[in-house]
């Protein structure tokens, strides 16, 4: 697992390549996902010259992402909607702008990562959005079994693993922060 280090006010993440081409490609597959859908907004120039429209307000049907973008108001669906409407687009860009941040500073191969404040949070972000999406498609619930089933050696297992080692990861990185 990826070792996590506090000196002052900069963490050092130490990954090997694995760990780094991991972190890579998830980190890449959930900024995917946020990529705003190609009718987004309401076509009026006004509004989103303004920025007061960033979608349509209909929420994802993709059950991940609607996890990564949840509803404002669970109990009134037309606040919800013009929440949505207002700030989607924007939720979306910090996210992708968080990944962003992430995958710049794993390094090829390998090796030592510096982290500020702000690029812990954006590794804090991004770890998080991966595990929701992760943990969504895979069904983990507190009810889980720790391997959905599987047994540690079965290909089936390797998803749960992941989302396991992303949540170590996290947890670490939580830890160093507060230390």
């Amino acid at each position: 697992m990826a070792a996590i280090r506090r000196r002052g006010g900069t963490l050092t993440l130490t990954v090997d390549g694995d760990e780094a081409a991991l972190l890579r490609a998830v980190v890449s597959d959930v900024r995917s996902l946020l990529e705003p859908p190609p009718d987004a907004g309401s076509g009026d120039p006004l509004e989103e010259m303004a920025g007061l429209t960033d979608s349509d307000g209909i929420p994802p049907t993709d059950p991940a992402l609607a996890r990564l973008l949840p509803d404002g108001y669970r109990d009134d669906p037309q606040a919800a909607a013009e929440l949505r409407r207002l700030t989607e687009g924007s939720l979306r860009q910090t996210k992708s702008e968080a990944a962003e941040q992430v995958l710049g500073s794993i390094p090829d191969g390998g090796g030592k990562v510096k982290l500020g404040d702000e690029e812990a949070g954006a590794w804090l972000t991004s770890l998080n959005d991966v595990r929701l999406v992760l943990g969504t498609r895979l069904g983990v619930s507190e009810e889980s079994e720790m391997l959905g089933g599987y047994e540690p050696g079965e290909a089936g297992a390797a998803p749960y693993l992941v989302y396991h080692w992303l949540t170590g990861l996290q947890d670490e990185l939580v830890t160093a922060l507060s230390g």
